[in-house]
């Protein structure tokens, strides 16, 4: 997957279109991420008997949304980009921005 928890994304489609936000957590089996403060929705929540501490009313909270519909924001250049992957010479795999040709590392 081209996008990990803790990076900053842009979203590039959808009704959120232009927003940044940091990913919070990835489903790679749906290919989906939650990002926060992005594709927030209103959640109504019940009383429940057995539940004295949880909060009830209208609760707004992130949906994941498909990872096609993001873009990595490159932290050394600060654009958006598509990334690459590149084999060091130790044998590890990483991440390269495709416009300034760095190694984007997970902050």
């Amino acid at each position: 997957m081209h996008i990990k928890k803790e990076d900053n994304v842009l979203v590039i489609a959808g009704k959120n279109k232009g927003k940044t936000g940091k990913v919070l957590a990835v489903f790679p089996k749906t290919d989906k991420v939650l990002v926060e403060r992005v594709n927030i929705v209103k959640h109504n929540s019940k009383r429940r008997s057995y539940r004295q501490l949880q909060q009830t009313g209208f609760i707004e909270r992130e949906v994941p949304i498909h990872i096609s519909n993001v873009m990595l924001v490159c932290p050394r250049c600060n654009t958006h980009a598509r990334t690459s992957r590149k084999k060091l010479e130790t044998g590890f795999r990483v991440r390269v921005c495709g416009k300034c040709k760095e190694v984007v590392e997970s902050q």
